[in-house]
């Protein structure tokens, strides 16, 4: 615990205190409970951590398969499904145990979010009773391993082109499944390789020759451990990391199902063949079944940003020990930490962890609320959406940046396996792409912040997007959109020039939030008066959005920051007086003017920095670093990652 009170007497500035359990109890929340239960679990397999070097690939995947049954029955990966299942009834602490999963080995969480999350998460929001009645129960304990089969070779991202066949025979009352060709073929499906028995197999629905698109179906994929007839399985093999989880391919060669075997909550066929929704418009059934599975994007955005955590208390304790070089002649070498250089390194990356930390709370209850029917309203569902997409974007590219400057913090000694940064790359990389890849994920942040997540946004396609948003005056993109009815107020708050610079306090949460606010409305101003110029101009409209395809991810990157910031601000505004919110704020400043510094060309070509207020800035967040120093053992031991996950002998000791 820091314990240097010196005052500065040329600032006044007090160092606070923190409270490193009472911080720990912020960052866990209304989930202590099953995060110290995950939390256990972990220190219980450790072994686990050496076991991923030691052991070949089919032992290892073995092994991880035998943790995720045991840790079943614990109760903390079934938390989120009904308890008359055996579950917990709580989707919100699911994501929890999820999250803080993600301080140990990454293949025991890849495996728990195929089995329990996608496997699990499509027959509980896409079936209905009879699924569950069938399935739940053995799929909690893990008895029952089953796969998600989505993703094919020739269509990743885009889930409504995909090639799979489900044919209904009205005859015998089945669906035929068939993959046309290896483009067709189901690919880098997780649990698909060695051990799933089940597989829900998103195909296009053909019924009395008309095709109704996208539906999922559980098929079985091996029967009393051989593969099933009609299907054919291979392995991937060797992946850059997360060895343990068996990826595979999947094709069907005519595989008849029952007709009960569709997943029908939002679609149904009934034994004459009469296909029937509740859902009328296509484009709508399809986004709202793809809405029920947001789940997966908020746990791995959620996974990402422990991850990171991981690294950044590997480097932090190992900079506080190790020196390098004396300062002065007659002096001891320095530590690491107390270098200007490699405080900028590490604690900016600290608070934006912190920053992201809270955004993550914030969507994890939107979730927690849309799927427990609190708030389940269409434009709730779709705020969800939009900021799980995003929150899961910046999260997971912060993981894969974090961890290399971490890694690269460390030396030659974090290069080394045994020290656990190999393993934290190579198995959190994947992040950045499954479950949505960060750029397609934030054009559809861009998408609904273009359309106001109007009620036709299901029904557009990009096409349609740039139709919908050209049709309507710039002006009114900006005011539907506009969260604070902003260009007025940032009018006021940002005139610009040096009078205003010397006003206006850098350490002011509303001048920082002011900013971000600024550049996402000003972005998406320039995105609307773009596609409207090329639209006007009778240009081809897919082409039109291709060429300012730049534009729409920067402004989606700056509302999702935005997003963030306010998270931060608001978490520490509501905390009572105490050391530690002082130095949460210490952070939350730090992860701002980083932010606006990161940043400052746009707001210099935009006139919303002066070279003097630009180079203010600098010195300000190398200040913060100073005074964040001393706090930032501190900081990372209130994450609460078990020691024996830190696996880094030759680092922290």
């Amino acid at each position: 615990m820091a314990t240097d009170n010196t005052s500065t007497a040329a600032s006044g500035y007090v160092q606070p205190e923190v409270d490193v359990r009472a911080l720990t109890e912020v960052l866990d929340g209304e989930y202590a409970g099953i995060r110290g239960l995950v939390r256990t679990n972990l220190v219980t397999y450790a072994s686990v951590l050496e076991e991923a070097d030691e052991l070949g690939i089919d032992a290892f995947r073995e092994r991880v398969r035998e943790l995720v049954v045991e840790m079943a029955a614990t109760g903390q990966t079934g938390m989120g499904f009904p308890s008359k299942y055996g579950g917990g009834g709580d989707i919100g602490a699911s994501i929890a145990a999820f999250e803080t999963l993600a301080f140990g080995d990454l293949s025991v969480l890849v495996k728990v979010g195929v089995q329990f999350g996608l496997f699990g998460g499509a027959i509980l929001h896409l079936g209905t009773e009879r699924h569950h009645d069938a399935h739940l129960p053995d799929l909690i304990t893990g008895r029952l391993m089953g796969c998600f089969a989505m993703t094919e070779t020739g269509h990743g991202s885009n889930v409504q082109a995909l090639g799979t066949l489900a044919k209904y025979d009205a005859a015998r009352q089945e669906f035929v499944i068939t993959t046309h060709g290896d483009q067709a073929r189901k690919d880098y499906i997780g649990n698909a390789a060695r051990h799933a028995e089940l597989a829900v197999v998103f195909a296009q629905l053909e019924v009395g020759g008309t095709s109704e698109g996208v539906h999922a179906f559980v098929v079985p994929i091996r029967v009393g451990g051989e593969v099933a007839p009609g299907v054919r399985i291979e392995d991937d093999g060797r992946k850059m990391g997360l060895n343990g989880v068996d990826n595979g391919r999947i094709w069907f060669d005519g595989v008849r199902v029952p007709r009960e075997a569709l997943l029908n909550r939002f679609a149904d066929v009934t034994a004459e063949g009469v296909y029937e929704s509740p859902i009328e418009n296509p484009d709508r059934r399809f986004f709202t079944m793809l809405g029920t599975l947001v789940q997966g994007r908020v746990s791995v955005g959620g996974a990402g940003v422990n991850a990171a955590k991981v690294a950044l208390a590997i480097a932090t304790k190992y900079a506080v020990r190790r020196r390098q070089f004396e300062a002065t002649p007659d002096a001891e070498e320095q530590l690491l930490l107390d270098y200007g250089l490699h405080q900028r390194r590490l604690l900016p990356l600290i608070a934006r962890t912190y920053a992201l930390h809270f955004a993550q709370d914030v969507v994890r209850t939107q979730l927690h609320d849309v799927f427990s029917g609190i708030e389940d309203d269409a434009q709730a569902r779709r705020r969800l959406e939009s900021r799980a997409a995003g929150t899961k974007a910046l999260g997971t590219w912060h993981a894969t940046r974090v961890i290399q400057e971490c890694r690269e913090a460390c030396g030659g000694a974090g290069y080394l396996a045994v020290n656990r940064f190999a393993a934290l790359k190579s198995d959190s990389d994947i992040f950045t792409t499954f479950e949505g890849d960060n750029h397609v994920l934030l054009q559809l942040v861009a998408k609904g912040l273009l359309t106001h997540y109007a009620s036709e946004f299901e029904d557009l396609d990009q096409l349609g997007m740039v139709r919908y948003v050209t049709g309507l005056a710039v002006e009114t993109v900006i005011e539907k959109t506009s969260a604070h009815k902003l260009l007025e107020r940032v009018r006021d708050l940002l005139p610009g020039g040096d009078e205003w610079d010397r006003e206006a306090g850098l350490l002011d949460s509303e001048y920082q939030l002011a900013m971000l606010r600024y550049r996402e409305e000003h972005m998406l101003a320039g995105v609307a008066r773009r596609l409207k110029r090329g639209i006007d101009q009778k240009r081809n409209p897919g082409a039109v959005f291709s060429q300012v395809q730049d534009h729409v991810i920067a402004v989606a990157h700056a509302h999702v920051e935005r997003l963030v910031l306010e998270a931060f601000v608001d978490k520490v505004r509501a905390l009572p007086a105490s050391g530690n919110k002082v130095a949460l704020g210490l952070l939350c400043d730090l992860f701002a003017l980083s932010t606006i510094e990161a940043d400052r060309a746009w707001f210099m070509e935009h006139g919303r920095l002066t070279v003097q207020r630009s180079k203010a800035i600098s010195r300000e967040v190398n200040d913060l670093c100073r005074k964040v120093r001393p706090l930032a053992v501190d900081f990372v031991d209130a994450w609460g990652i078990p020691p024996e996950m830190l696996r880094a002998p030759d680092l922290v000791g």
